[in-house]
């Protein structure tokens, strides 16, 4: 039956994302895709028009969505393909030749966007025949897999260099234009915004094509700001990489803002968008990242002046090494690193809590920060570690009390040392609370036989000092038993 609702006379609203590179498309598209729960594939428009059978490709991009979705062709069919350098398959309405294959590119894509049925089962895919086979032997029937793409949201982008200039023509025409040559990214961008149907078309589309395409996204060139803005975010995966590389070597790494701003300079001068964020970091940490390992050196402060002299500072630190105001720098980074980490979480700690349905006290976010600090790991990662000793936990109790019949409670702090043991450790964190338990357990079954306690709390005191801990419950179970028995007797 069908599982959503069908409109009459739907229309997809397919998108076409005109943009320079780097300036995070295909990023958008995988965050959208993740955050919504649905598979994404991406293809190349420009691999199409290399085939021999124009068609082909396109309808493999259908099948891998099926194989992102692990088979889930229900899953699949609410999919997202996303297909990059659709600009490059524009026909340049004077020649003759490659534009033919261009064109066919385009025809091939025009019912797989609006709705067609796509056959699963390919004579190219040996797999495919190997599974009909089977299914054949099993049943004594042949087996047809479709997908239908009437829900797949195709998504096109490309830099359309040139396409303003089409769009500043008709303008004119129109007597509304600048009447001026486009000279600064924010008037190309102005120029696009304005973009039509008949623009595109100028541009070498089909017609048919275009009409596919309702909704058109413009994106702007990321300017030393925008770049800037990345490299600050705590979840970059450019520092947070840079971070892990040098810590495989026991080296911690901080990065001065004005460092940073310095990076994003050098990056906007590559003109490859947030592509040049990348070479500009590997370009100024490499000869740290070659010398440092085999020094003992264990700190490393990104300052502006790295940035900009790499070797010269390189050669500094080995000089100097534990100089007074290197070590304070660090430190300050450091601190404010967690501190700016345990806020930003802190800001998100609903969402957190309703994503993984538990609440995360202000101690235990502080494990979290401290842990992304030290580790150079992003923050879900770490949730997703703290979450899971926090469910060991609470496994652990139950196997206690299943066992025991004693009902063992770990508090806020005791859950938190736990937590920081296995993870530091690397081990479960039932194997964490029986190691803990082993020293105690004993005096725990003998409370619950001689005073019938069945129910104790395990404090952060229980753990770090278990000894302590035991003789005072025993203590306090004996005197409980001793009142007791004197409240008994006459006087």
């Amino acid at each position: 039956g069908k599982t959503r609702y069908e409109g009459v006379g739907h229309i997809k609203n397919n998108i076409l994302m005109v943009g320079p590179t780097g300036v995070g498309k295909t990023y958008l598209i995988k965050l959208i895709a993740k955050k919504i729960g649905v598979p994404f594939v991406k293809g190349d428009a420009t691999k199409f028009s290399e085939t021999g059978y124009v068609g082909g490709d396109v309808e493999d991009l259908v099948r891998d969505l099926v194989y992102e979705a692990d088979g889930d062709i229900e899953m699949a069919q609410y999919g997202i393909i996303y297909i990059d350098e659709i600009d490059k398959i524009a026909s340049s309405n004077h020649t003759i030749g490659p534009d033919v294959s261009r064109t066919g590119v385009q025809r091939a894509l025009l019912k797989p966007m609006e709705e067609t049925e796509v056959d699963l089962k390919v004579p190219h895919d040996p797999i495919s025949q190997l599974e009909a086979i089977e299914h054949y032997r099993k049943t004594g029937k042949k087996e047809k897999r479709t997908i239908n793409t009437k829900h797949i949201l195709f998504i096109m982008s490309g830099a359309f260099n040139g396409l303003e200039e089409m769009v500043k023509k008709r303008l004119n025409r129109e007597g509304i234009g600048f009447r001026a040559e486009i000279r600064s990214k924010d008037e190309r961008a102005e120029y696009l915004k304005q973009v039509k149907a008949e623009d595109l078309i100028a541009f070498g589309f089909e017609s048919e094509f275009i009409g596919r395409l309702p909704v058109t996204a413009i994106f702007e060139r990321l300017e030393v700001e925008d770049l800037y803005a990345i490299l600050k975010n705590p979840n970059n995966p450019i520092i947070l990489g840079k971070k892990k590389d040098f810590k495989s070597y026991g080296i911690d790494i901080q990065f001065e803002e004005d460092a940073l701003y310095e990076l994003a300079v050098k990056a906007y001068e590559e003109k490859t968008g947030a592509r040049g964020l990348v070479s500009a970091v590997e370009k100024v940490l490499l000869k740290f990242e070659k010398r440092l390992p085999s020094t003992g050196i264990k700190q490393l402060v990104v300052t502006c002046e790295v940035v900009k002299n790499p070797g010269q500072e390189l050669e500094r630190l080995l000089d100097d090494p534990m100089h007074p105001d290197r070590v304070a720098r660090f430190e300050k980074l450091h601190s404010r690193e967690r501190m700016d980490l345990k806020e930003s979480i802190l800001n998100r700690e609903g969402e957190f809590r309703r994503r993984y349905g538990i609440a995360f006290p202000e101690s235990r976010i502080d494990l979290i920060a401290r842990r992304m600090v030290d580790k150079g790991y992003d923050v879900n990662t770490v949730f997703e570690e703290v979450v899971e000793v926090q469910r060991q936990v609470e496994e652990f109790e139950r196997e206690f009390q299943q066992r025991n019949g004693i009902r063992l409670q770990f508090d806020g702090e005791a859950i938190d040392r736990v937590t920081d043991m296995a993870l530091e450790e690397d081990l479960k964190g039932q194997v964490i609370c029986s190691r803990l338990l082993k020293d105690y357990e004993h005096g725990i079954k003998l409370i619950r036989d001689r005073i019938g306690r069945r129910e104790f709390v395990i404090t952060k005191e229980a753990i770090d000092d278990p000894e302590e801990y035991l003789n005072r419950i025993i203590q306090e179970a004996y005197s409980r038993r001793f009142d007791l028995e004197t409240e008994g007797k006459p006087r």
